[in-house]
């Protein structure tokens, strides 16, 4: 898992430093456009995670006409809960796991189906491996393998793993995907070793703005396709 923390180290115009605690206000300046109406935000296991209650209280100030579906992998639990995740977001938050409880429909087909938009905030480098080697392990992996939405993955790494051929390779297979985008990380210091040797995932209005981009760069049928697909309800599954 990423060790390093998702705020960036000094504040810019559009996106301040990480608040002291998770109920500081939003940050004040005028978010990046944003068109989404249906954001599944994935969480996996980096310690960037316990940010994400900071975000999303930016998020709902700023964009309040837009749901935010919450996935959280096991690993992502260690630092945040899902009771946070949801009293934020006002919807319930799943974990990344198969259920025994019998259900109508699948989860990972109703997760595709319902997002206009996905991000995978922070993506771990394990979380990383798994989408680009294509497994579908879990219900998040799956959605992401089968929906049409724009996807950005913002990377939280450990020290020197961008260089790590076997990472090199996972950006390249990820970027074959005509809808998906692997966010640049930024400088960050490792919560292990103190040093700024660590690649932390960019602000989240970074990574809206990308998704924005993505988005104007589908082929129309495809855009036609995911407004089509809107009426699917996930809260049916819980």
């Amino acid at each position: 898992m990423g060790d390093t923390p998702t705020a960036p180290s000094t504040p810019s115009a559009d996106t301040p430093a990480a608040p002291a605690t998770a109920t500081a206000a939003p940050p004040k300046a005028a978010p990046p456009p944003f068109t989404g109406r249906r954001l599944l935000l994935i969480a996996s296991g980096a310690v960037n995670a316990v940010h994400l209650p900071y975000w999303l209280t930016w998020m709902r100030s700023k964009y309040p006409d837009t749901a935010v579906q919450v996935v959280a992998t096991r690993s992502a639990q260690r630092f945040v809960t899902l009771q946070a995740l949801s009293a934020l977001t006002g919807r319930q938050a799943i974990g990344d796991t198969w259920t025994d409880d019998p259900l109508p429909t699948a989860l990972h087909v109703e997760l595709a189906e319902w997002a206009d938009s996905v991000a995978v905030y922070p993506a771990s480098l394990h979380y990383m491996a798994r989408a680009a080697l294509g497994l579908g392990d879990s219900p998040s992996l799956l959605a992401l393998h089968g929906t049409a939405a724009p996807i950005v993955l913002a990377p939280s790494l450990p020290p020197r793993v961008e260089d790590n051929p076997a990472y090199v390779r996972h950006l390249k297979a990820l970027a074959e995907r005509p809808n998906l985008s692997v966010a640049p990380t930024r400088p960050g210091v490792s919560m292990t070793t103190g040093r700024r040797d660590g690649r932390t995932a960019p602000p989240l209005p970074d990574v809206l703005a990308e998704l924005e981009r993505l988005r104007g760069a589908l082929p129309k049928n495809l855009g036609e396709e995911i407004e089509e697909n809107s009426e699917s309800d996930i809260d049916s599954l819980r």
